[in-house]
């Protein structure tokens, strides 16, 4: 005897009353879809104008972004006055920052930020500015002990500068990045200058007076500290050349200078006569050839008057007054010079 068949709508009632009905994929993906547009609707709708409006930093400023997330990232900017300190403006940049995320990745830098920039301005220099270059020039003529110093006084630098070996630097302008230890500023400056040793001493006119590269450079820094002007650069460069062809004493008063300063800088009076018979390497009035090592930092152009010396017979030289030397070839010639030079310093001394 057969059993009645039960009603399937009877079940299908009490499985819908029993449990929640499951959505769709296509109904699934619609509420994701409008899921991320409510959250893309912070820029692209309503808070799209506060991510492209004017910023608040009032002029161009360089800012510090520390390593690590959104957050510190946050607070460097907003503590620096880029990026306005409320809770709206907060949410927005987060939420920014993850809905550009594919756009690159946020540095941890000292970077430059422009003036009135908006969100989107502050985002691109996060993700492509370049770090914040400072500045160091190093002028010619210093000694090791005054670059030292100045790379020491240099702000944004770490760390602690020993005197160079003397001559070691190359005088130019360097960039540095904030906190670059001192010792690795001084290493580019090192390499700068033997870089630029070596092009110089291989393009030179060969003078057998020099016999390499160290000695270039140490009557280089002589010439440098003889004369500013560049177009007697090579003509003090063939004079010391001659008296060093001759075996003259080269009788230059900077190395006797550097001598009594001990490489300190400026002496701050006029040479003696008694400073001119002091014993030592680097007195050329008492020492013939050239002294041990060069007495400051000379810069290209005076390497250059060194590598490529004017042509003549010129012994000596003497100031003219004006800013500007004589040169001679006879010492009759050199000592009417050094008498008219006198003759003008004591009327120019005298009341008038």
């Amino acid at each position: 005897m057969s059993r009645p068949a039960r009603k399937k709508t009877d079940g299908a009632k009490k499985q819908t009353a029993g449990k929640p009905r499951r959505r769709s994929w296509p109904r699934r993906l619609a509420g994701l879809l409008a899921g991320s547009l409510l959250l893309g609707g912070s820029l692209a709708g309503v808070g799209y104008w506060r991510y492209v409006a004017p910023g608040p930093l009032p002029a161009s400023t360089p800012l510090v972004i520390p390593p690590g997330g959104y957050t510190s990232t946050i607070a460097a900017l907003q503590h620096g006055g880029a990026v306005r300190d409320n809770p709206v403006d907060t949410w927005l940049f987060q939420t920014a920052i993850i809905l550009t995320r594919r756009d690159g990745q946020l540095h941890a830098a000292e970077l430059q930020f422009p003036a009135m920039g908006s969100m989107r301005d502050i985002l691109f220099v996060l993700r492509h500015g370049q770090p914040v270059r400072h500045p160091i020039t190093i002028p010619e003529g210093l000694t090791a002990k005054q670059i030292a110093a100045l790379v020491n006084d240099a702000p944004l630098l770490t760390g602690h500068l020993d005197v160079p070996p003397e001559g070691e630097v190359l005088p130019q302008t360097y960039n540095y990045l904030r906190d670059m230890p001192r010792t690795t500023l001084a290493l580019r400056m090192k390499l700068a200058m033997q870089r630029e040793v070596v092009r110089i001493w291989t393009s030179r006119v060969p003078s057998p007076e020099l016999r390499d590269p160290e000695q270039l450079v140490i009557l280089a820094s002589i010439v440098e500290k003889e004369t500013g002007l560049p177009e007697e650069r090579p003509h003090v460069a063939r004079v010391f050349l001659n008296r060093l062809r001759l075996g003259m004493k080269l009788q230059a008063d900077p190395t006797t200078i550097y001598a009594l300063t001990d490489g300190a800088g400026h002496l701050g009076r006029p040479l003696t006569h008694a400073d001119m018979s002091i014993q030592s390497p680097y007195n050329t009035y008492v020492t013939a050839g050239l002294p041990p090592t060069p007495i400051c930092s000379p810069g290209v152009a005076a390497l250059e008057a060194v590598a490529h010396p004017a042509p003549g017979d010129d012994l000596y030289f003497v100031a003219s007054g004006n800013g500007t030397h004589r040169f001679t070839a006879s010492l009759d010639e050199h000592n009417h010079n050094v008498d008219a030079l006198r003759a003008l310093r004591e009327n120019a001394a005298s009341p008038p």
